[in-house]
């Protein structure tokens, strides 16, 4: 079966996959006729395709998250890589191909990932600090377990959100050490509580969101996770408006750092600048990481990055 990354321009192929995304769309001729306008996907990447002619019976068969055995050509649109699907199925239980293939995932196990969160939670000396962010995670934690970090941007993945914040964990430990006026208590909690609330704000299947919920579209994560945390005070029976609570919203609402990107207030602590900072780090190198190995090794350019001011990265040569 050809992976999604081996995928170059002219190859002719068949395979399953996982159909990401399905929309039915009409063509501009006279008259109009439906097409799919499809996500493939497998645990190496993923590809835009289209599907022509489509019959009723069609419309009626396929429908996104679904296991398809496809044939088709890939080919250079717009100097960008795409499928022309030529013949497509559902997958049967006699094919043999189960959904974990064709997921992609954190490289660690979503179990180990909890239990460094939870540890780096014991570790927080402060227990009213330590009890608000059991409150907050206690909200989501099963969830934890599977839930991407994002729709696209990074960490769009099977317990992506989980990786996340380890990392975050392992890059905040370092430069708590080395910069001891960082309060290692307000970096550990920051760095769970920043997107806490990204399972509630998003619907996601195996890692793949397919839309966001109401509260995601209406309040979003940010204030979320702030009102979070003034309910843990009220339920805990702590000062909802003491200094800890504050300092921790302020973690929560600035760690975008602007209005633009969903900020209401820019970083003014400390442990606010060094969040902010690190959330960017680990995001930008992560979607670095994931174009590069989704890129296929011929490749010398990654496509277009988003989330690096759409520029591509070249991959060296020694």
């Amino acid at each position: 079966m050809t992976l999604i990354k081996q995928l170059s321009p002219q190859d002719e192929f068949t395979g399953f996959y996982l159909l990401r995304e399905l929309a039915v769309k009409q063509t501009n001729g006279n008259p109009p006729k439906d097409y799919f306008d499809i996500v493939l996907g497998d645990s190496t990447g993923q590809l835009p395709a289209k599907y022509w002619d489509v019959s009723t019976t069609d419309k009626e068969t396929f429908f996104p998250m679904a296991l398809v055995k496809v044939r088709g050509l890939a080919h250079l649109y717009r100097e960008k890589l795409q499928i022309k699907i030529t013949k497509i199925r559902l997958a049967t239980e006699e094919d043999g191909v189960s959904m974990t293939e064709f997921i992609r995932a954190a490289p660690i196990r979503p179990v180990d990932l909890i239990y460094t969160i939870q540890s780096a939670i014991s570790g927080i000396a402060d227990r009213e600090i330590a009890d608000i962010v059991s409150f907050c995670v206690k909200k989501v934690e099963e969830k934890l377990m599977h839930y991407p970090a994002a729709k696209t941007h990074h960490h769009a993945y099977f317990a992506g959100l989980a990786y996340h914040m380890v990392r975050m964990l392992e890059i905040g430990e370092f430069l708590c050490k080395q910069r001891p006026f960082l309060n290692p208590d307000l970096m550990r909690a920051g760095i769970i509580l920043h997107d806490i609330a990204k399972p509630e704000e998003m619907i996601s299947q195996f890692g793949i969101v397919s839309d966001y919920s109401n509260q995601g579209k209406l309040i979003g994560h940010i204030a979320m996770a702030a009102n979070w945390i003034t309910e843990a005070a009220i339920r805990l029976g702590l000062d909802p408006d003491g200094e800890k609570v504050m300092a921790l919203q302020h973690l929560v609402l600035s760690h975008h750092n602007l209005g633009e990107w969903g900020s209401p207030v820019q970083p003014q602590t400390a442990e606010a600048v060094a969040l902010h900072h690190i959330d960017a780090m680990d995001a930008k190198l992560q979607m670095v990481e994931d174009a590069l190995d989704t890129t296929p090794e011929t490749e010398e350019w990654t496509p277009f990055i988003r989330g690096l001011e759409n520029k591509a990265v070249y991959r060296m040569k020694f």
